[in-house]
Order: structure tokens, then sequence, then C-alpha cells
């Protein structure tokens, strides 16, 4: 199937990089890998269950969303143990450390993802029930 989508200039430039110099044979190829990769982790935090240990990492416009996600991090604050957070300019890291229910801590993600201001949300799951 052929699909289009839009992507800044620099991030295509840097995943064309990317791909070239793991010796991929294609743009196509790599973007199905990173699909594939993306499909797996939303799995993974889709299938934990019970208390779960997670680091939730994330990028974002300092003056854009900050008074959001304090709101956020106070909302679920049950589950989060602690952040880290350093300013890089007009963007911010921050690394939110959570242990709580999944389904909890999942939703937590979500709402983070669903600010334009945040640039990439990325999770570990460190331990479930499971383990």
């Amino acid at each position: 199937m052929r699909t289009s989508l839009t992507v800044p200039e620099e991030m295509l430039a840097e995943f064309d990089r990317t791909w070239q110099a793991e010796g991929l044979d294609s743009r196509s190829r790599a973007l199905r890998e990173a699909i594939q990769e993306y499909v797996e982790s939303h799995h993974s935090l889709e299938q934990a269950r019970g208390t779960i240990a997670a680091t939730v990492v994330f990028d974002y416009v300092h003056d854009e969303v900050i008074d959001d996600l304090h709101e956020i991090q106070h909302e679920y604050q049950s589950v989060i143990d602690t952040t880290s957070h350093v300013h890089h300019g007009d963007w911010c890291l921050e690394a939110v450390f959570c242990h709580g229910d999944a389904a909890e801590i999942r939703t937590l993600v979500y709402r983070l993802k669903d600010f334009d201001a945040v640039g990439r949300v990325s999770v570990t799951l460190l331990r479930s029930e499971d383990y």
C-alpha cells in the first residue's frame, strides 16, 4: 500500500542518513521497521497489567505546555514517584519515574502524547507483575 506523510526536512534528512548508515535497502524498508517498532512498543504498554514500574521520558517546548504538564503531573501523582527536569533553551527534557497501576500509567503516557508541544514520549517498562 502506498501512503504519503509530511515530515520536517531536517528529520527526513536525519532519517535517511540513519537508514543508509545501517545499510538498509530503501527508505520504505526503514519506515516499515520504524512502524513495527512503534507498534511493538504500543503493544507492550497496552498488555501491561497490575502494578508496574516505568520511566517516561519526553521533550517539550517549555512555554507552550508547562502549565498543562504541571496539571497532569498533579493529576497522576499517585503513580509518579519523582521527576527529573532539564532546561535546554526553549525546550526541556523530562524523565518521570512511575510505579503503580498499569492502566493509570498508560493513560498518563497517552495524555502526554496528545500535546503538539511535546516532541517525543518514550516509555520503558521496568517491571510488572508478570516478571
